[in-house]
């Protein structure tokens, strides 16, 4: 019955949450693009009004437009048809639509409560369809990137003596507690659309922040794609590249060195691309006294 528990290779489930503005379409499909490299075929499922078109000069997608009503069941058919269609990844764009939009949960759920004249029975209703939904993501056997709105509040902050107000977001517009379904959960700001990990199984961006990027998505695929435990092989990477880095005897071979193995350092994780830049700027110091 029981086994050692070991990861294996599998799919990303990324959440991308912000408020509007934060990035989440062009930080997702930037993401994406990462994730497949060279050849991989990518898509988009728009509920924003043809907004996902705007990033076509980044990369080659394929888009469907999704109008409403943004029932569960709409969202379903078109992961399925993705799945279908051969893409490697799949942007969902937008599922706070499938919640509170037109035709979404909460509409099917007052609908049913009118009904039935009953709100716990009409929750008792609407709830599978809303977890086939989630079944069905994490199911897939695609890369699935869904970004989640964030219900927007505005703060005063103090900034060089001077006071400004700052939008900032708060929950995302979903199901409560949608967010730990997700492999990885970016949180957005408007400010540089910097992300910070509210929830991260892999490890790799704990405590950092950071613009998404292609690189995040090769980050990513990275550690989905061994079915060892990334921190380990990222450490005995960051040894060898410390090792190799000793070797180098003049200062002038230093920068060469930076350049031909800046792809291997910025896959490792934070902690050990730290490590490796620290082992750098002490080695240049005792090369140059």
């Amino acid at each position: 019955m029981f086994r050692k528990a070991q990861r294996r290779q599998s799919k990303l489930r990324l959440a991308l949450s912000g408020p509007s503005g934060s990035g989440k379409t062009y930080s997702g499909l930037l993401i994406a693009k990462g994730l497949v490299g060279e050849g991989g075929r990518v898509a988009l499922v728009d509920t924003e009004h043809g907004s996902g078109e705007l990033y076509s000069h980044l990369l080659e997608y394929d888009v469907a437009p999704l109008d409403a009503p943004y029932s569960p069941a709409r969202y379903i058919e078109a992961i399925q048809e993705a799945e279908q269609a051969g893409y490697a990844v799949l942007v969902i764009d937008s599922l706070s639509q499938a919640w509170s939009g037109v035709g979404g949960v909460l509409e099917m759920h007052d609908q049913a409560a009118a009904a039935v004249r009953n709100s716990f029975a009409a929750w008792r209703e609407v709830t599978p369809e809303h977890n086939r939904l989630v079944e069905t993501i994490l199911a897939s056997p695609l890369h699935i990137i869904g970004t989640m709105r964030t219900k927007t509040a505005y703060e005063v902050q103090s900034e060089g003596g001077k006071n400004k107000v700052v939008k900032v977001g708060l929950a995302p517009v979903q199901r409560d507690g949608v967010e730990y379904e997700f492999t990885t959960v970016l949180d957005l700001s408007v400010e540089g659309h910097v992300a910070t990990a509210s929830k991260d199984r892999t490890g790799l961006f704990d405590g950092t922040h950071f613009v998404p990027g292609e690189d995040t998505g090769q980050q990513l695929q990275r550690w989905l794609s061994t079915g060892e435990d990334w921190d380990r092989s990222s450490a005995r990477k960051a040894a060898e590249l410390i090792g190799s880095l000793e070797q180098i005897e003049a200062v002038p071979h230093l920068k060469n060195w930076g350049n031909k193995h800046a792809d291997e350092i910025g896959l490792l994780t934070a902690h050990h691309q730290d490590q490796v830049r620290q082992a750098f700027s002490q080695h240049r110091a005792a090369l140059a006294a």
